[in-house]
């Protein structure tokens, strides 16, 4: 090769000043490398939303029914419209969202998708609703840009009614064929009963067969949710009810969910007392802002390395 041709080599491998490399950050701030973010061959991921239900006044019940609680439904309100919309945990096959022959609209929570903003792809499933014919109104793409959920439905808490089972997939209808039946009894097999607290927001205990927990969607920011508990802990004001134990917590969406083993038998009724006692011994420490001893630095160590993300 000659002296000519390797020159030309080297100049097509030189780097073109201000080019970002393939590893290095993306100029966009994502964090990512460039390769995975905006330099990908398909383009840039869907932007992913840390705390996509903020500002709701029933984001702590959303995320609930979204990751924890097998059948629940609720009724939405419209900013335009008088269309009914029925939020369901989960609809038949994981649907995002189905029109009924009445023309009312069941938005489903526990889907299959995820395109970085659970309250974008709401949005946007509801909106391809309001112009469906009855069926099953799918979302097989990223959504783009478009209203959340945020901006489509009234905000205002939620009236939760928590079923036994999926019977309400089927009770508008009038014709129940045996594989429909069939379908909901399958379905029905894999459901943990579970109740909501009425006292507390968000807290909903359930059975597990070998165990029952109650578990307990918390608004606070994470830092200081953490210290209030270890407080607690070491106070032994964490104890929701006789021979409980606050085991650890999931993060979803944003959010804390601590979770306590309950001895079986215990049930949903004798936690509403305590709870409410709990939440009140909670804020009163939220708000005293007092640094951690040793002992509570070393109680938050704990619960801190027993969290598991679901979302």
């Amino acid at each position: 090769m000659g002296k000519s041709s390797r020159k030309k080599n080297r100049d097509a491998a030189a780097p073109v000043e201000g080019a970002v490399g393939p590893r290095q950050p993306c100029p966009c701030g994502s964090g990512r490398r460039y390769k995975a973010c905006h330099g990908a061959a398909d383009g840039p991921p869907p932007a992913f939303v840390a705390r996509p239900f903020e500002g709701l006044s029933f984001e702590t019940d959303l995320i609930a029914l979204r990751e924890l609680v097998p059948a629940a439904t609720a009724p939405l309100k419209l900013k335009d419209g008088d269309r009914v919309v029925r939020l369901c945990t989960l609809l038949p096959g994981a649907a995002p969202a189905m029109v009924r022959d009445d023309g009312a609209i069941w938005l489903g929570l526990q889907v299959q998708h995820n395109f970085g903003d659970p309250a974008r792809d709401l949005g946007a499933v509801l909106l391809k609703a309001l112009d469906a014919e009855a069926g099953v109104v799918g979302l097989t793409d990223a959504p783009g840009d478009g209203p959340r959920l945020q901006d489509l439905v009234v905000d205002e808490p939620l009236d939760i009614t928590v079923h036994d089972g999926f019977g309400y997939w089927i009770d508008d209808v009038e014709e129940q064929s045996p594989a429909m039946l069939a379908a909901l009894e399958q379905a029905n097999g894999a459901v943990s009963p579970t109740a909501r607290l009425s006292g507390v927001e968000a807290a909903y205990w359930t059975n597990v067969g070998p165990k029952e927990h109650l578990r307990w969607v918390m608004p606070e920011p994470e830092d200081d949710l953490l210290d209030a508990l270890a407080k607690l802990h070491v106070q032994g004001k964490d104890v929701i009810a006789e021979g409980a134990r606050l085991v650890g917590m999931f993060r979803a969406h944003g959010l804390l969910v601590p979770v306590w083993d309950l001895p079986v038998g215990t049930g949903a009724d004798v936690l509403e007392e305590p709870a409410r006692t709990f939440a009140a011994a909670l804020a009163e420490t939220l708000a005293s802002g007092k640094e951690l001893t040793s002992e509570e630095r070393a109680a938050r160590s704990g619960l801190a390395n027993r969290q598991v993300t679901i979302r």
